[in-house]
């Protein structure tokens, strides 16, 4: 398999660390603006103790409390805001209410 380069991929199953436990879900964020859209968004999470977005790899790191949310209702958080998150698709009407830029192509004359 010499030459096969795999994807980096978000890391699925929650971990524990000091603050609680940590995930990584991989989002189709793609600007700043998506960036702060989904960790103000995270903020209301009860349990929700920190979120980082790296819009290198579009893996948004959360740090939270298990007693009091999940993996997943942290995901389906995120897909209400209009972004993939890991297995989940967006809401197709928050992503509707995107703006231009943080939709699909939307930076695509950056380059």
């Amino acid at each position: 398999m010499a030459g096969v380069v795999l994807p980096l991929l978000a890391q699925k199953s929650p971990i524990k660390v000091k603050e609680g436990l940590k995930i990584e879900i991989q989002t189709s964020a793609i600007c700043e603006m998506c960036k702060e859209a989904i960790e103000y968004d995270l903020t209301f999470e009860k349990g929700v103790k920190s979120a980082d977005l790296n819009l290198d790899d579009m893996v948004v790191t959360v740090i939270y409390n298990g007693k009091k949310t999940t993996d997943e209702k942290i995901r389906k958080r995120i897909t209400m805001v209009g972004y993939n998150a890991d297995h989940l698709k967006r809401d197709s009407v928050a992503y509707e209410n995107l703006p231009f830029c943080c939709k699909d192509g939307g930076h695509d004359d950056d380059h």
